[in-house]
């Protein structure tokens, strides 16, 4: 795949039209007020894994609705903290998958928390969240799930278990609290980028080829999945797009991405058919905290940076999350 999007030159100074719901603010000051009402509750078992270097806690708190979310918390062995922390949040379709997959904070010396995706997990990576709650007509996949009505949409769940995965993070009496990063790739870093704007005191961000940024351009340039299920449930139901694009407006990571205080650290790809680079320009264009850098990886599509990126990380993060 060559380019496709704007030029880089143009791409550095787009903006998004997508256009900011009224009471955004009220909307999210709501739903997590609903949430906070049911007891966090985090519990960490300690996991036996064989793992020599790693101290592994198999993780449950509460979500949405008090629904039970699983995760991962992994140490340095015998760790004494206080620890910074990284909190990770998954890609499209995937889980929390198995403890030894997720090993490089830890090995940095950070503690590092996995949260699981709730519904998801059954793509790759598997998961051990259900979503006990249902919805009207869908597209299979997520993007459609409630989509025509903000209270039912999906990632109203999904980002409030993600603040609730912070507050379970912090929770933890070898986390130091000051020092929580977010990150995560794709649907992970659209995530990461919605808990930037509804967690006001983290260290920091990398969201890594966000997904869910953009929404106006997004359904209308690429033809790839997932964004290409907004596409095909309109196809079918004619005349809801206003109502639709309503919806989407509350959870677009341009929005949030305005309401950000933390560093970050970004990266896109120019070839990225999934996550189109203006995309994600659009949301790191609008981000609000002055100290914030974006890679740019020319000639990759949806992969991005991988291992490469790890290693920018692996600079850039431990400044950020120093004593």
């Amino acid at each position: 795949m060559a380019h496709f999007d704007l030029p880089l030159n143009e791409l550095r100074a787009y903006r998004s039209s997508s256009v900011e719901p009224e009471d955004f603010d009220a909307f999210w000051a709501r739903t997590l007020g609903e949430a906070r009402e049911h007891p966090l509750a985090p519990r960490f078992d300690p996991v036996d894994t064989g793992l020599a270097t790693v101290d592994v806690y198999d993780v449950t708190f509460a979500g949405f609705g008090g629904h039970p979310v699983k995760g991962w918390f992994v140490i340095p062995s015998g760790a004494a903290g206080p620890l910074p922390v990284v909190v990770e949040f998954i890609g499209y379709g995937g889980g929390r998958g198995l403890p030894h997959t997720h090993l490089l904070w830890a090995s940095a010396g950070f503690g590092h928390f996995v949260m699981d995706t709730r519904g998801q997990g059954s793509r790759w990576a598997g998961g051990d969240t259900p979503d006990p709650v249902g919805s009207g007509p869908a597209v299979p996949g997520f993007m459609t799930r409630g989509v025509e009505d903000p209270d039912a949409y999906y990632y109203r769940r999904v980002f409030t278990d993600a603040v609730r995965a912070v507050e379970a993070a912090r929770s933890h009496p070898l986390v130091d609290a000051a020092r929580t990063a977010v990150t995560g790739e794709s649907q992970g870093g659209g995530i990461s980028l919605a808990v930037a704007g509804l967690v006001p005191d983290l260290a920091a961000v990398a969201p890594d080829v966000p997904f869910l940024c953009d929404f106006p351009r997004a359904t209308t340039l690429t033809d790839r999945h997932p964004y290409r299920e907004i596409g095909q449930y309109l196809h079918t139901h004619r005349g809801r797009v206003e109502r639709v694009e309503r919806t989407l407006a509350y959870f677009d990571g341009v929005h949030f991405a305005a309401r950000a205080t933390a560093p970050a650290l970004f990266s896109t790809a120019l070839e990225d058919m999934t996550c189109p680079p203006s995309t994600v320009f659009a949301a790191f264009n609008a981000y609000a905290h002055g100290d914030k850098t974006i890679e740019v990886y020319a000639f990759n599509d949806h992969e991005g940076g991988e291992a490469h990126q790890r290693a920018v990380q692996l600079r850039w993060l431990p400044e950020r999350l120093a004593a």
